[in-house]
């Protein structure tokens, strides 16, 4: 996948908060497609090997999360983390960073980052199959700018991250604006 590509049209099985359910638990099930996240919008996918692990914690979700204004003012509608983990993971990460603006989708069987050609192997870290870590602005579903990480290996040695920060995004953001 790369730029003016169209994203891969798969359902994301999501657990969405629901008081209708009742009791301490109240959240069913709601699948959600490609489309309903990317039509008619222009965002941010921010994607990564891992909910709770280091880096993603520590730098690329909180600086998204913090950057959200900035993102908005350059025409940014939306802004998602995509992970290879269930929707519990990602809704307990959400919850645990305290995410007002940037929107997690739960890719639990890692089908569309196979389709997107960033499926990897991490075995060596005991994670098995996970995202290699990119980001891209898509409009309407159609790739815009690509940022991946440079090394796309199974089972990484290191886990390289700058190419795809918040702050190289928005850098291509002020450049095509100034453009």
């Amino acid at each position: 996948m790369k730029t003016n590509s169209r994203l891969p049209e798969v359902t994301f099985h999501t657990r969405v908060r629901d008081e209708s359910v009742g009791g301490p638990n109240p959240f069913r099930w709601e699948d959600v497609t490609t489309s309903d996240y990317f039509a008619g919008k222009r965002v941010v996918l921010f994607s990564l090997p891992g909910a709770f692990t280091p880096t993603c914690s520590t730098y690329q979700l909180p600086g998204f999360e913090k950057g959200f204004a900035d993102f908005a003012a350059k025409g940014i509608d939306e802004i998602y983390c995509l992970s290879v983990n269930d929707s519990f993971v990602m809704n307990q990460w959400a919850k645990a960073q305290g995410l007002e603006n940037v929107k997690v989708i739960p890719d639990g069987s890692g089908e569309f980052t196979r389709r997107m050609g960033m499926l990897v192997r991490k075995d060596n870290l005991g994670f098995g199959l996970r995202s290699w870590r990119y980001a891209c602005i898509v409009n309407d579903g159609v790739i815009e700018a690509w940022f991946e990480e440079p090394g796309l290996m199974d089972n990484c040695p290191e886990d390289p991250y700058g190419v795809s920060s918040p702050e190289n995004v928005m850098a291509w953001l002020n450049q095509a604006v100034a453009a």
